[in-house]
């Protein structure tokens, strides 16, 4: 993605980090609610050109899995903050090699996917999972900042958005 990226060192505080990271992916899924195509509006969407706008994406932090048990090679668990501005554009983006799962901590946001003929709207306390099949952007459409934390695996390739 081609859009403001603000980057932090790696925060030094591992128990912190890890902390963090069960809540993401354990507590917070399990209260929350998933936000998805409203039914019978499933659908084509055509590729979408805005241009990225009023987005920061902050790398929390990465872990690389190389080094962990798993070994997985070329990739990074990796946590953001994404705030995005009113009027802000995520833009049109593939999951194809990078499984991520969102959660909205504030503000409300449209994510308009490949799959669904009407915007998807996501809410405080949403929670969204985006897999190979997810092509998609994102709008906000209000009128105050979208909070989204994001995590995902991460191919290292040559892409300069780690830590």
């Amino acid at each position: 993605m081609t859009f403001n990226q603000t980057l932090r060192r790696p925060i030094p505080n591992r128990p912190f980090v890890a902390g963090l990271l069960a809540v993401a992916f354990v507590a917070l899924p399990l209260a929350a609610k998933a936000a998805g195509c409203p039914a019978g509006k499933e659908g084509v969407r055509p590729p979408d050109n805005t241009p990225a706008s009023g987005v920061t994406d902050t790398v929390i932090a990465s872990t690389d899995l190389a080094l962990e048990p798993a070994a997985i090679k070329g990739r990074l668990f990796r946590m953001r903050k994404l705030v995005i501005e009113p009027g802000g554009v995520v833009p049109w983006h593939s999951h194809h090699d990078r499984p991520a799962i969102i959660y909205v901590i504030s503000g409300t946001v449209e994510e308009y996917a490949s799959t669904c003929t009407v915007p998807i709207v996501h809410a405080p306390g949403d929670v969204t999972t985006e897999t190979h099949a997810t092509s998609h952007w994102w709008k906000n459409t209000g009128t105050v900042p979208v909070v989204l934390l994001s995590a995902d695996l991460f191919p290292v390739k040559d892409n300069a958005h780690t830590m």
